[in-house]
């Protein structure tokens, strides 16, 4: 048996939260890895969707420093799985009296897209991208927020594919539409536990009966 090895701790009251997910991680450098993402999403800084920003180096010019290569390595080829971390902060969202959900909550179901060059990326596609407002090329991810007057914090995201990545397109086995995919994210939320009282939604799925149907079945 592999003999556990101590991580360094991340910043002040941060090591307390990371710690609760050490033994979902198999080596040092994915639980030092876990850290250090926590830490650079947590830091002031700008543009912290980009690794150089988490990493804390330069933009373009820090993209092969040694940091922002650990955090690539960490997030694209580290063998952790990311359902079983999203699975154990939930947990822990339940288990607490501030966060824990209620029926007088609400669960919000949206999708957003950034906008991606090239056509290498998973996912990518033309598409309409409610970040810049237009269709275009990039990648879209439907998600689930939970939400009441006090807190509100996402619990589920699923990219959607678009469907000419599917040998037979739209009508391809594997092809799921974002009506079908939120209605699936819908119905895992609430067999994980997460009670509401609504399902709120902008009109681009209110105004398909199918997707008001799937929520109904799934008793939401």
């Amino acid at each position: 048996m592999t003999k556990w090895l101590p991580c360094p701790p991340a910043p002040g009251p941060l090591e307390a939260c990371a710690a609760c997910f050490d033994d979902l991680f198999e080596t040092l450098a994915q639980r030092r890895g876990f850290r250090e993402y926590l830490a650079g999403l947590l830091l002031p800084r700008d543009r912290n969707k980009t690794l150089t920003c988490l990493a804390g180096t330069e933009p373009v010019v820090g993209a092969q420093h040694a940091a922002v290569q650990r955090l690539q390595f960490f997030l694209s080829e580290s063998t952790w799985d990311n359902h079983q971390l999203n699975g154990r902060r939930l947990e822990l969202l339940l288990a607490d009296p501030a966060t824990a959900p209620h029926g007088s909550g609400e669960l919000v179901i949206d999708d957003s897209g950034d906008r991606t060059s090239g056509t290498a990326t998973a996912h990518v596609g033309k598409q309409y991208l409610g970040s810049v407002g237009k269709i275009d090329r990039g990648v879209v991810t439907v998600t689930t927020c939970w939400a009441d007057e006090r807190v509100y914090y996402p619990v589920h995201a699923c990219p959607y594919t678009p469907a000419h990545h599917f040998p037979l397109g739209k009508t391809d086995p594997g092809f799921r539409s974002k009506l079908q995919i939120a209605v699936a994210l819908a119905a895992q939320a609430k067999a994980a536990g997460l009670s509401c009282r609504a399902v709120a939604a902008d009109c681009a799925y209110g105004d398909h009966d199918s997707f008001r149907a799937g929520l109904h079945a799934a008793g939401l």
